[in-house]
């Protein structure tokens, strides 16, 4: 349904941890009419991003462009949203932002305390209602990825997708049967943040870190010293083999193990690098390289979640640290 690879619109209205200014919304404009006329025509938001500003701008531009794209939305799981109709609201506003009738897909952001079976509900009421094409999860782990298929295909609604943390800097999700788990289940992984937070774009060292949030990030992965000396080295060799970039090694990756990366881009060179990565693969010594210089790094978290561990009313685990 879905083309092999989006833009992430993370970026676009979120000043807390991307720096959002209003003042280049005319260079993300570029960014979408790029994508727009490409064969790669999708674009994931969140109606948390910018606070419906990132689907406010996605909408301004895809209406003044004349072009139709894909796109992919979140429902915000929050404390105070318990039930399924907290759900088709959510979507019908995000599609009054957009200027739509209807997205391709819509996701649930993150797991809660609780509520979570009211969610998948939710989202199965806006795939029945039209509002949707398809619907997904988003930071699910192994139990909850499989009990929200469960309750979904009982609904007659297929889970299409688990929007999970992927990348170089973070596979985890091959190590604890997450992605093994999507696999089995038919589940499509839609890999965010896949250049690792732009930690492995090649810009950033021990003497150039990133600014905002992101530079704490930067810190505790080149202190990792010689572990994060050999991923920077492998992502380079491999780049260098193929006349690409650091930044389309990492989604490459990505592509290789199956997932659907989708990388940021605020402005058109990036545009133009995340999509030109799929003009070339990685053959299988690159994926082994790449896989034992990945399996040296240390969580950048620490492995702490930001996400529960638990549903308090039905004891499913969550969230897989």
């Amino acid at each position: 349904m879905l083309p092999p690879i989006g833009i992430g619109a993370w970026a676009w209205g979120d000043s807390l941890f991307w720096g959002y200014d209003k003042k280049n919304d005319d260079e993300l404009r570029e960014v979408f009419e790029y994508v727009a006329k490409s064969k790669y025509a999708f674009f994931d938001t969140a109606e948390l991003y910018g606070l419906g500003r990132s689907e406010t701008l996605l909408g301004d531009f895809e209406k003044a462009s004349g072009q139709h794209v894909a796109i992919a939305s979140k429902f915000a799981a929050l404390p105070w949203k318990t039930k399924p109709a907290d759900v088709v609201k959510a979507c019908k506003g995000s599609l009054k932002r957009m200027g739509r009738d209807s997205m391709e897909l819509y996701q649930v952001h993150f797991p809660n305390a609780w509520a979570n079976a009211a969610y998948w509900d939710g989202i199965a009421d806006c795939y029945d209602q039209g509002l949707v094409k398809a619907v997904g999860v988003s930071n699910y782990g192994v139990d909850a990825v499989t009990a929200a298929s469960e309750a979904l295909a009982a609904r007659g609604v297929p889970l299409y997708s688990n929007q999970i943390q992927y990348s170089l800097l973070h596979p985890f999700a091959n190590q604890n049967g997450l992605k093994q788990r999507c696999d089995e289940l038919g589940v499509k992984v839609l890999a965010y943040s896949p250049i690792g937070l732009g930690l492995l774009s090649g810009k950033y060292s021990r003497d150039v870190l990133p600014s905002g949030p992101r530079a704490q990030l930067g810190k505790a992965f080149f202190e990792q010293g010689a572990a994060a000396d050999a991923l920077v080295a492998t992502v380079r060799r491999t780049a260098d083999k193929h006349g690409g970039t650091p930044a389309q090694v990492a989604i490459n990756w990505c592509v290789a193990k199956g997932a659907l990366p989708i990388p940021g881009a605020r402005n058109l060179q990036q545009a133009q690098q995340n999509l030109g990565a799929l003009a070339w693969k990685l053959d299988a010594e690159d994926v082994a390289a790449l896989d034992a210089a990945s399996a040296a790094i240390q969580r950048l978290d620490g492995g702490n979640s930001p996400f529960p561990e638990k549903d308090i009313g039905t004891g499913l685990r969550m969230f897989d640290s």
